[in-house]
């Protein structure tokens, strides 16, 4: 039997964001700038593991942060080398 665990995007996008020095603010207005309603609250709840993701949102932060899904998802490590 396996148990499938989410994958870490709250500590990933929480990562990537203290990386570029951003505010969960200013990475919430970049997402609203490419057509989605995402409010800082909402994008506070996803960091913290306490909201879900719609993947039009996920798409969105995958081009606002320019990385990969794989990234994102954790299954490849942020300071990776892309192939």
């Amino acid at each position: 039997m396996f148990i499938l665990h989410d994958a870490p995007i709250g500590q990933t996008l929480k990562t990537l964001q203290k990386s570029k020095k951003w505010t969960q603010s200013y990475v919430a207005i970049q997402v609203q700038l490419h057509g989605s309603i995402m409010s800082r609250t909402t994008y506070a709840k996803i960091e913290c593991g306490l909201g879900n993701i719609k993947a039009s949102d996920l798409k969105i932060l995958k081009q606002v942060f320019e990385t990969s899904y794989e990234v994102l998802l954790g299954e490849e490590s942020l300071h990776s080398e892309p192939n």
